[in-house]
């Protein structure tokens, strides 16, 4: 959204709200929830679920700093259409549903909020992409693993991400089966699946790989 808006324009916006931390596997909105707020995302990085009728439970996009969460439900005033789920240490800024769509209305916003939106749906439609599945996947993991650092992290260190091997084939439109053994194929660069957890050992190796995988 910061993109779109311009700085200017973003600044006054975390000028209105009040900051609030979460830690990774933190839930910051909950689908079925009344949209009595929206959130501007300082750092880190979060995960958009959605429940199915069916029960399953589908990811549909990630996002960083400079975007907005849970706008839809607040101008559709209508309860939140997905969830949100921390993979990384989070800071969000909160503003409140009236405070919100009164900036909206004063700095004429609604058009470039309909641009927004359709923008994060093209982007979701082009990770399910074609291209091959090592490509997506190293190049997936290494843009998580750059959002995610802006949280504050060790240089060096191990980053562990609360995502599952089924999230992140859902992501990438392809079977669990086939991002299990893609992930193996990346072990040379330290990066090991655990229970609800992506733990990425080595990112230089990983980016190197990513960029080998490109080219």
């Amino acid at each position: 959204m910061r993109h779109f808006v311009g700085d200017a324009v973003w600044r006054e916006l975390l000028g209105q709200v009040y900051e609030r931390r979460h830690p990774a596997g933190d839930m910051m909105l909950r689908q079925g929830e009344p949209g009595t707020h929206v959130l501007a995302v300082l750092s880190g990085v979060a995960k958009v679920l959605r429940r199915e009728r069916n029960g399953d439970l589908t990811l549909l996009a990630f996002r960083g700093p400079g975007e907005l969460l849970g706008e839809v439900a607040v101008l559709d005033d209508d309860v939140r259409s997905a969830s949100v789920e921390t993979i990384s240490s989070c800071t969000v800024g909160v503003v409140g549903k009236a405070e919100f769509l009164r900036f909206v209305v004063e700095h004429n916003l609604f058009p470039v909020l309909v641009r927004y939106a359709f923008t994060r749906m093209r982007e979701s439609d082009e990770a399910r992409g074609g291209g091959d599945t090592l490509t997506r996947l190293a190049a997936t993991l290494v843009g998580l693993a750059d959002i995610a650092g802006q949280a504050g992290g060790r240089p060096g260190e191990p980053l562990e991400l609360a995502l599952t091997r089924h999230e992140l084939a859902q992501y990438l439109g392809i079977s669990r089966n086939t991002i299990s053994s893609t992930l193996a194929e990346l072990e040379p660069c330290e990066v090991r699946a655990g229970r609800k957890r992506i733990v990425l050992g080595d990112l230089t190796a990983l980016r190197r790989r990513a960029a080998a995988s490109g080219s």
